[in-house]
């Protein structure tokens, strides 16, 4: 991993030189890069060394963008082990603060099959908006198929959303709403936040513990946790102009 890390700052500093020498030398190439090329460095090499070490079989990998919501969609989603609770994480601030005042449901599963995967990440560099796409898998449609077949799979998978959203029927077995927060595991341990008396979704017991079948996810994310095994096939992380809404 500290190889994938060193490959991918000498890429980044390497790519941010070569866009400050051309805004210095005063020649008009239409967007300055240059000019706010560091400000973009930080979020995509970030990005850039999880898809790296993912496609390189990574066991454990973190997704988030610090004080910034991004967008997770997919054809649909199985899981089991599944949970969830209503916690109030840290957000941190443009200038390194943070604040627990934005409620957030944290929705976890012990495994997951997912129908694709795009992620969508929205960034101004110089007064321009930009788009990083992060996807993986068969191609998420804007329109959901009424059926699905997974193509990734992930184990320990945890997503923390201000909003999550299901196009089609959900299927939810063995469950139990309105559980205390503080009884709520996944995969054997409670969800991060949890407080005695808040808002839960768990398991009633039995084998598997609760599953959950999603057709279509669209979930507006702070983060997005894979603290187990993930395979992601076809991964692809690219930059485009514009606010993309789909990959």
């Amino acid at each position: 991993m500290s190889d994938l890390l060193s490959g991918a700052r000498r890429a980044a500093a390497d790519w941010n030189a070569r866009m400050l020498a051309q805004a210095a030398d005063g020649t008009r190439r239409g967007t300055r890069w240059g000019r706010g090329a560091f400000a973009f460095v930080p979020s995509a090499l970030a990005i850039g060394v999880l898809g790296t070490a993912l496609a390189q079989g990574a066991l454990a990998a973190n997704f988030s963008v610090t004080g910034q919501p991004f967008t997770l969609t997919s054809n649909g989603v199985e899981g089991s082990g599944f949970g969830a609770i209503v916690n109030t994480p840290a957000v941190g601030r443009p200038d390194g603060t943070s604040t627990t005042s934005t409620a957030m449901a944290r929705v976890g599963f012990a495994s997951a099959h997912l129908a694709g995967l795009c992620g969508i990440v929205h960034q101004t560099i110089a007064g321009v908006p930009y788009s990083l796409l992060l996807t993986g898998g068969q191609t998420v449609t804007a329109t959901p198929p009424a059926t699905f077949t997974t193509d990734i799979d992930a184990s320990n998978l945890y997503i923390q959303a201000t909003a999550l959203q299901a196009y089609g029927p959900t299927t939810l077995q063995n469950a139990v709403l309105g559980q205390s927060a503080d009884q709520v595991t996944v995969a054997g341990k409670p969800l991060t936040g949890a407080l005695p008396g808040g808002f839960g979704l768990g398991s009633a017991g039995g084998e598997g513990g609760s599953s959950i079948a999603l057709h279509g996810l669209n979930a507006t994310a702070y983060d997005a946790e894979m603290a187990g095994a993930l395979v992601l096939p076809d991964l692809k992380i690219r930059v485009v102009a514009g606010t993309a809404n789909a990959c």
